[in-house]
């Protein structure tokens, strides 16, 4: 019984010692060894043996990054606000040795460090300054924290603060600040809103000022030069008309002319028209005195031999029978004189203008050159050649040399009578 206690007893030293002396370190960690309460040697990530009851594992580091949130610190701006600041810092075990003996507890260390730092770098700054500086806070407290937990054996990656909070007084006034902010920024917005619109209306209208002016512009040229085309035309028309009219007289003053010789009056006939112009002349309501012109007395001889009074056989009425036979009858020697063998009269040609149709002279076609337009068509036609009409000297010349007529203003007039010729 004795022995068999005895091998119990030593069974259990054996696996005593075996499990003193066999130790497993698991990965990213690390184990600080003791030999006799000194420091030994840091184990890496395995199997490892030990001594038994001379080494001992003070301590297993965690080498992986870790983050630590410290709860709100208080913290006094420079303008004498107290404000709660949360921090999260991002570190990392660089060192087992230095982070188990270089300090008695690096959390703890690390947390009173950030709460100094913090309030050395937001009491110089004002809360505006605090709330829109994050990133400078950041970068400063990650640059003092790096050097001074480098000792400790920790490597701080980097600082955040995760909230700033004003007093309620404090986040009151701000939010009346935005708000007042918010509502000055909407009245400029409108106010240069309403600027934009009256510039952008004053310039339409200026814009529709000059159109309008333009188009008045452009249609009072046009009907200048409507109203002066129309009137050149009408010019036209009217010498157009004059020149017909006076070609109209011409062959007319032509024709009777040409009757009047053919018939060859004597100055019966010529009493006879005298006797029927005295009375045109006495109308009048502005006639008061009518003096009877000493030819009258020759006019009343003249229509007497008409008749065939005072001696005289024959009237210019009376008219001879035709003679029979072979020259049979008496006849006088001026009734016996045969009459001219009538002429017909061209007219095909009285009426026929020889200007160019009003639509093709080119007062018609308003040039669009004179108003400012660049037309798409060439508006620069060739002026028609219109023919000159005839001056009264040429239709005097004309005429003479068809009938010998000249015109009283001249010098001419009606052929004299028969008796006057023979005298």
């Amino acid at each position: 019984m004795e022995a068999l206690i005895a091998v119990i007893v030593v069974a259990i030293f054996v696996v005593l010692v075996l499990a003193r002396s066999v130790t497993i370190v698991p990965q990213a960690q690390a184990k600080v060894v003791e030999r006799l309460g000194r420091y030994s040697r840091t184990l890496s990530p395995g199997l490892a043996l030990l001594v038994p009851f001379v080494d001992r594992v003070r301590a297993t580091i965690d080498l992986r990054e870790q983050v630590i949130s410290f709860p709100p610190q208080p913290v006094i701006t420079a303008d004498n606000l107290q404000v709660g600041i949360d921090t999260v810092v991002y570190f990392q075990v660089t060192d087992p040795r230095l982070a188990v003996y270089g300090i008695a507890n690096y959390i703890t260390g690390m947390e009173q460090l950030t709460t100094t730092t913090l309030r050395n770098v937001v009491g110089g700054l004002n809360l505006e300054g605090a709330l829109t500086g994050r990133d400078g806070i950041n970068s400063q407290l990650r640059t003092v924290l790096d050097g001074t937990t480098g000792p400790w054996g920790l490597r701080v990656a980097r600082v955040e603060i995760k909230a700033i909070d004003p007093p309620a007084s404090i986040q009151d006034s701000m939010e009346k600040q935005m708000r007042a902010d918010r509502d000055k920024r909407a009245v400029i917005l409108t106010a240069e809103g309403q600027r934009q619109s009256a510039i952008t209306t004053a310039e339409g209208q200026k814009v529709s000022a000059i159109l309008s002016a333009e188009g008045k512009k452009q249609a009072a040229i046009l009907d200048a030069e409507a109203e002066r085309q129309s009137r050149i035309l009408r010019a036209e028309g009217e010498r157009a008309a004059l020149f017909l009219q006076a070609q109209g007289q011409a062959k007319s003053i032509e024709t009777v002319f040409r009757a009047i010789h053919d018939g060859k009056p004597d100055s019966g006939l010529l009493a006879y028209q005298y006797l029927q112009t005295l009375p045109k002349i006495a109308q009048g309501d502005a006639n008061k005195m009518w003096i009877v012109p000493s030819e009258f007395s020759k006019a009343l001889e003249g229509l007497s031999r008409l008749g065939g009074g005072e001696g005289e056989n024959r009237s210019w009425m009376d008219v001879d029978a035709p003679a029979a036979g072979n020259g049979a009858g008496n006849v006088t020697a001026a009734a016996s004189t045969p009459a001219p063998a009538a002429t017909s009269l061209d007219t095909s040609t009285w009426f026929e203008s020889q200007l160019p149709p009003a639509a093709e002279q080119p007062e018609a076609k308003i040039e669009l050159s004179s108003i400012g337009v660049e037309p798409s068509l060439p508006t620069a036609l060739p002026r028609p050649e219109v023919p000159t009409p005839p001056s009264l000297a040429e239709i005097t010349r004309d005429a003479q040399q068809q009938g010998g007529y000249l015109p009283p203003a001249q010098g001419g007039g009606y052929p004299p009578p028969d008796d006057e010729q023979q005298r």
